[in-house]
């Protein structure tokens, strides 16, 4: 293995590894958060839920890259692509609804207090997960097409080869079914991208406004980062950009490698590195901003010395 394909694999060991390990933390973390004694948010969920869509796109996206990184080959057969990519595609349908889902919660959160505010604000709670369970539906329909498409490497010569993962193959359908796709994909993710665009813009316009009417009550020796609603706003804003770069940087890259006659092995690898960042690094903008994660984690390091010493002392 030459250095260049060693530095691209220890990257792709380094980023799954640590975005599967941060975002079961967050899974764990959430599901101690529904004990007896503890409450979980609406936030909470939505952001466990974004946690689950995580693990999924590093599983079914880092895990086939790894081992096609050390070597092996012809580890799926048709069948095998199929069911991973299809879930690699829901699950990645799945971050772009849920991030959504977040910046219009954050946003609604954060309004005025009007009458009509009031009322949204009131019935948001409850209508989180038929939103989670939807989002469900709606990207495993917009999705289907890729249990069709999807099969097991090809050579190329009685089928016409979309795109080549190495590990899988995305063979054309024809040409009206292609076009379809690539109309219905791309609408699906601009309406959203573009709707938690807008909620994360006014969003930043509805915290600057508060914020410069309360500073005074906050007392001059209060920094503003400390403030609950500039965390939060923090917090999805960091989301909501790293989410619209990348996801412009996948679009442009994809659509070179689709229409490229010779593909290039740095823009495929660039391609694949920075296909599961978002996925990797949320997590760690999550943690960092909560301040109970802090307070759990260092419950759970506590807990087993005190537990070692209770046993020794028996």
């Amino acid at each position: 293995m030459v250095t260049g394909e060693l530095c691209f694999v220890t990257v792709i060991l380094l980023q799954v590894s640590l975005g599967v390990s941060m975002n079961v933390f967050l899974l764990l973390f959430y599901a101690h958060l529904t004990s007896p004694g503890h409450r979980l948010g609406s936030s909470d969920l939505i952001f466990a839920h974004l946690a689950l869509a995580n693990t999924l796109i590093l599983l079914t996206y880092g895990v086939p890259e790894i081992m096609l990184a050390w070597g092996l080959r012809g580890f799926l057969d048709a069948v095998g692509c199929k069911i991973l990519m299809y879930l690699y595609r829901v699950a990645r349908g799945l971050a772009i609804c849920t991030t959504c889902l977040l910046s219009v919660f954050q946003a609604v959160t954060v309004s005025p207090g009007t009458s009509r505010w009031a009322r949204v604000k009131a019935r948001l709670p409850e209508c989180i997960v038929p939103c989670c369970l939807l989002s469900w539906v709606i990207n495993m329909l917009v999705d289907f097409d890729t249990l069709l498409d999807m099969t097991s490497p090809q050579n190329g010569s009685s089928v016409y080869i979309v795109l080549d993962l190495k590990y899988c193959s995305k063979i054309s359908l024809g040409a009206e079914s292609t076009l379809a796709i690539a109309v219905v994909l791309p609408l699906r993710d601009l309406f959203f991208v573009g709707l938690m665009s807008l909620a994360s813009g006014y969003m930043v316009l509805v915290l600057h406004r508060h914020h410069r009417r309360v500073r005074l009550l906050h007392g001059p020796g209060r920094a503003a980062g400390e403030m609950p609603e500039v965390r939060a706003a923090k917090r999805v804003v960091a989301l909501v950009t790293l989410y619209v770069l990348l996801y412009g940087r996948q679009s442009v890259t994809l659509s070179a490698l689709i229409n490229m006659k010779v593909k290039s092995p740095l823009l495929m690898n660039c391609h694949t590195l920075l296909g599961f960042t978002f996925s990797a690094v949320s997590p760690l903008l999550v943690i960092r901003s909560d301040r109970r994660m802090g307070l759990f984690w260092r419950k759970q390091i506590c807990f087993q010395p005190r537990s070692l010493l209770e046993l020794q002392g028996r």
